[in-house]
């Protein structure tokens, strides 16, 4: 027999863990030392970048059934193949999972016990992530039954007791001048707009396995359950931005780039609880970390299964992507980081406008209308990666909103347009148009 509000509390706890990974532990401390008193102006754009795009891509993903590729297949067949991927690499092997364990070794293993191997790490870490993803019918359940709830109570613990005590002098002003802007570059960093779209799907199998086989049931459920990871997202990064305010008075005088992230956190825990928060904290690190692993490792190895028609097994991918994050993991969390952010700064522009058409894609006839916008916003954001490179655009400067990141909105909005009156052969059938590009 089926319990609902169970079922959704289940998948909504489920997809707060698995969003509530590597970068949500280190991100909010370290823009709430940026930020100063203006924390909470850095905590909007924070929210904005990382559950507001994040409901937006579960809500694209539930009307897609949880397949990726239908959420951006019209903005062209070349295009949705070679994002899609891009997005799974990203969210897989290349950067997020090997960053969870990265994550896991500095600020849970290594300040408990230094001089651990951090090979010998990896290959355990992911070795359990392995034994925990390779039933994809199970991943849900073990998450939102178990992994979770311990979750949720060692971070409460944790905030509530540097809310009632504060670590420092709450009056530092801003280390930066942009601080709404750096809300939204540290969202972005999270990775969980991308990961929300590619989560979808084990949430949405997880509601078939139990019995909901009605589209409108499914979507109505995830986007219930969307909401319950929404608000426990939301209540933990406030407090997180909160605790890293509390001391950015300990950071007066010093370089921004000098603040180690990982760090930063294992400080603000040691400080609040003594030596015995080292281990708190290893236990936060630890269950947020593995998991995001789970289910970024079940999420991938459905795609890639799925794309190669059954060829390549469920099971296969996933030990191909545990094996390979487990090398990865070994570059540590600043190196992964520090390349991480050029290729999410070209690929979530041109996935948001997806996500955003998708969600009135049954009003919008007209493919070149997504395919416009698609193309003007992942122009703009490679010309912007180019810049920050050191490639002069300087005219990329001048666009709207580019002092918070969002240059590409008003390009993407004239290239929809543009797009509209574009003749599109309407009778197009589109699920032909996917089988042809998969």
């Amino acid at each position: 027999m089926k319990n609902k509000q169970k079922d959704v509390l289940v998948v909504g706890f489920a997809l707060f863990a698995m969003l509530f990974g590597a970068g949500n532990l280190i991100f909010p401390p370290y823009l709430g030392v940026l930020s100063g008193t203006s924390w909470t102006v850095g905590f909007v754009g924070f929210i904005i970048a990382d559950v507001g795009l994040a409901l937006l891509a579960i809500l694209a993903s539930a009307k897609c059934e949880g397949d990726i590729n239908r959420v951006i297949v019209r903005g062209g067949k070349r295009l949705s193949l070679i994002l899609a991927t891009a997005i799974m690499i990203c969210l897989g092997p290349l950067l997020a999972i090997p960053r969870t364990g990265a994550t896991t070794f500095e600020m849970g293993v290594q300040p408990i016990f230094n001089g651990f191997n951090p090979i010998v790490f990896s290959i355990l870490f992911f070795g359990l992530t392995l034994v925990l993803t390779i039933k994809p019918s199970k991943v849900v359940d073990i998450i939102g039954q178990y992994l979770t709830p311990a979750l949720l109570i060692a971070l409460v613990f944790l905030i509530v007791k540097g809310v009632v005590s504060p670590l420092g002098d709450l009056s530092q002003v801003a280390k930066i001048d942009s601080v709404f802007a750096e809300g939204i570059s540290q969202g972005y960093q999270t990775m969980d707009h991308l990961g929300a779209l590619a989560l979808s799907a084990v949430a949405i199998l997880s509601l078939s396995q139990k019995g909901y086989t009605e589209q409108s049931q499914k979507m109505k459920l995830i986007l219930q359950s969307g909401m319950v990871a929404a608000v426990a997202l939301f209540v933990i990064y406030g407090g997180l931005t909160f605790l890293g305010f509390t001391v950015a008075g300990q950071f007066s005088g010093v370089d921004i780039r000098d603040i180690n992230q990982t760090a930063l956190t294992v400080s603000i825990t040691e400080q609040l609880l003594g030596q015995p928060g080292k281990v708190i904290l290893a236990i936060i690190v630890g269950l947020a970390c593995l998991t995001t692993a789970i289910g970024l490792t079940s999420a991938t190895a459905q795609y890639f299964a799925k794309i190669s028609n059954g060829r390549i097994k469920y099971e296969t991918v996933v030990i191909m992507v545990c094996v390979f994050s487990a090398v990865v993991s070994n570059f540590g969390v600043s190196t992964i980081i520090s390349f991480s952010a050029p290729i999410l700064s070209i690929i979530y522009p041109s996935t948001i406008v997806l996500v955003v058409l998708t969600l009135f894609g049954d009003k919008i006839n007209n493919d070149n209308i997504f395919k416009g916008a698609t193309y003007m916003a992942l122009i703009v954001s490679v010309l912007t990666v180019a810049d920050s490179m050191g490639i002069k655009m300087d005219f990329i400067h001048y666009l709207p909103f580019d002092s918070i990141g969002f240059n590409w909105i008003i390009p993407a909005i004239v290239g929809g347009f543009i797009g509209k009156f574009i003749t599109f052969n309407k009778s197009q059938d589109y699920d032909k148009n996917l089988e042809d590009i998969l």
